[in-house]
């Protein structure tokens, strides 16, 4: 019995629930199968259904958009020369975020910067929220790779533009130059910046987790580079004005000095010259007055070269002809207070001869025959007191004081040349329309522009005018350093006194030519205003300023192949000069008089004329 017992007590416990391991397995499996389900299904949602928001979450963590650079347009000369341009450069920049977070690596980029270490510390510390600052802008290509090089992280490059002034000061006042930035700052690229500035692209990169870029994702926007600007300035002409405008300064010890040149018949400027100068293509800190256009931007009381405009106005009211005399003698003449003199007793003048020893009384004694309104209406024909319309940016008008404000002197002095005030622009364009049969033309820097033009003076009596002009460059005339071998040259010399701080005049001066070439069918018109000379050096016009108009307008009437209108001369010179080579026991032809037709002086340059003795104004 119990051994049945105890075989019993060895079988199956009939109390206990069997394992059902395939039930078991159908749970796990099917809860497997669920997990499988759901996790397929959320996959699709975040893939497919709702897919946006983690795309930006992950394009804001890798995609971005960033600028295409855009080269600004090019400026060159009317003969395709370049003045002005943009040159690929690159930038250092760096991520503050990531950068300090690696400090050990800043003394070596200080040092490759070029900046001191506190310095660049200070800088990243202040930005240490953002994700973008500049280190070093606008630098060589190779500078920039071997900063890179140095494999710092969080630094990188991006291209920029950089502008270069081939011409360097001689064209600086003109052009101007640009900021950091490749704006227009100053001069014609100020004046037209919206012509010259292109608009930067845009496009879309993928950058690792060191901010490099690994992929070109997407072009937004192209690039589009500004356009090309063709100025009236012609490179050649403005270089020679620069080199003799600066060896007059050196020769007169004057403190300053401006330079223009116009076409007659357009109102084109050739050339435009200011010193002091500075150096556009390394703006400074330095000497802020030199960068001042001082023909557009500076007044100066324009002495005698009035004169002739003077002698206009005398003409066309119908009170004086060219052989008029007027008694000039005995040299000053009292007008109220004040004594009105000339540099000797001229004595008895025509009007012609006014002009060529420059009267002031007789020019005062012409303005006292003519009405007030008459006298200053026909000033302001000229293009005195008011803007020329260059557009150059500073531009100012000048003063010409309205008759309701003159006291008993201002019109006789104004006949002269002072109690106004005009900048070498305006002085230039006066006589440019004395040129142009008496068409007064908005100047232009642009090549190929034609601005507004009116009438300031009938053609016959500025013809007229210019004929007696050209008598101020012959012998007697008190500019014969002005005459160009070759050519008539038709002008006015003028010595103007400065004004001191107690508002009365000084024994300072300002010295002036002006004029126009060739004279029988002019072609230049120039001034040439030197500020400051050294009295011992002599400060008359004819002396300080005319050799600068010769010099000059001798080399641009044959750089523009400007046909010679006093051939004669040129011949008799050549001849001249022949003969005494030949009695020095020296090679050289002797040209006869029969070979005029055949010769020219724009191919054979003859020696100038030997200085004359100054005796005017």
């Amino acid at each position: 019995m119990r051994g049945g017992d105890g075989a019993r007590g060895i079988g199956p416990l009939r109390g206990r629930p069997q394992f059902d391991l395939r039930g078991r397995l159908k749970i796990v499996g099917g809860a497997l199968a669920l997990c499988s389900v759901a996790l397929v299904v959320r996959a699709f949602e975040l893939q497919v259904v709702h897919n946006d928001f983690y795309r930006r979450q992950a394009d804001a963590r890798s995609l971005r958009e960033i600028p295409i650079p855009a080269s600004r347009g090019m400026i060159t000369d009317r003969n395709g020369e370049p003045l002005a341009v943009s040159t690929p450069v690159e930038s250092i920049w760096a991520n503050p975020q990531e950068l300090l977070k690696a400090p050990q690596h800043l003394p070596r980029l200080a040092a490759a910067l070029g900046a001191p270490l506190d310095e660049l510390t200070r800088k990243l510390s202040q930005r240490a929220d953002r994700e973008f600052v500049f280190l070093k802008r606008r630098i060589n290509p190779d500078e920039a790779r071997r900063i890179l090089a140095l494999g710092v992280p969080g630094v990188f490059s991006q291209r920029e533009y950089r502008r270069f002034y081939p011409q360097g000061e001689a064209l600086a006042h003109v052009l101007g130059f640009t900021n950091i930035d490749d704006r227009g700052q100053e001069g014609l690229e100020l004046a037209f910046d919206e012509w010259l500035r292109g608009k930067p692209g845009a496009k879309r990169v993928i950058r690792d987790n060191k901010g490099r870029i690994v992929e070109n994702v997407d072009l937004v926007r192209p690039a589009q580079p500004g356009k090309d600007l063709t100025l009236s300035i012609d490179r050649r002409i403005q270089f020679l004005a620069y080199r003799e405008l600066r060896a007059a300064l050196e020769r007169t010890g004057a403190k300053a000095g401006s330079a223009v040149i116009l076409d007659v018949h357009t109102g084109e400027v050739l050339a435009m010259v200011n010193l002091p100068t500075f150096n556009p293509n390394a703006v400074g800190g330095g000497n802020r007055d030199a960068h001042r256009n001082r023909a557009v931007t500076d007044v100066v009381e324009p002495g005698s070269t009035m004169k002739p405009i003077t002698v206009a106005a005398a003409l066309k009211a119908g009170i004086a002809t060219p052989a008029t005399l007027i008694d000039v003698s005995p040299g000053h003449m009292q007008l109220g207070r004040y004594t009105i003199s000339d540099h000797r007793n001229y004595g008895i003048q025509t009007v012609t001869g006014l002009i060529t020893k420059s009267s002031n009384i007789g020019a005062a004694k012409l303005a006292a025959r003519m009405n007030d309104e008459y006298f200053y209406e026909f000033i302001r024909r000229f293009g005195y007191g008011r803007s020329t319309g260059s557009g150059f940016p500073g531009e100012v008008s000048g003063v010409l004081p309205p008759p309701s404000s003159w006291s008993g002197t201002t019109k006789a002095t104004m006949s002269y040349g002072y109690g106004l005030s005009a900048t070498p622009l305006q002085i230039a364009r006066a006589y440019a329309a004395l040129g142009n049969g008496g068409r007064l033309l908005t100047p232009t820097f642009v090549k190929g522009q034609r601005g507004e033009a009116r009438e300031a003076l009938d053609a016959p009596t500025a013809r007229e005018i210019v004929r007696m002009m050209q008598t101020v460059t012959e012998p007697g005339g008190t500019a014969e350093q002005a005459a160009i071998l070759g050519y008539h040259v038709a002008g006015k010399t003028g010595t103007a006194r400065k004004f001191n701080a107690s508002g009365g005049y000084s024994r300072r001066y300002v010295s002036f030519f002006a004029g126009v070439v060739p004279a029988h069918a002019p072609r230049f018109s120039m001034v040439v205003v030197i500020d400051d000379p050294d009295p011992a050096k002599g400060y008359f016009g004819g002396l300080v300023s005319a050799p600068v108009f010769r010099s000059v307008m001798e080399g641009a009437l044959r750089l523009m192949d400007v046909a010679p209108d006093d051939i004669e001369t040129w011949i008799a010179a050549q001849t001249a000069d022949g003969l005494k080579r030949q009695q020095r026991g020296e090679s050289g032809p002797v040209l006869p008089v029969d070979d005029l037709a055949a010769a020219t002086p724009l191919t054979v340059r003859a020696p100038l004329p030997a200085p004359a003795a100054e005796a005017g104004r």
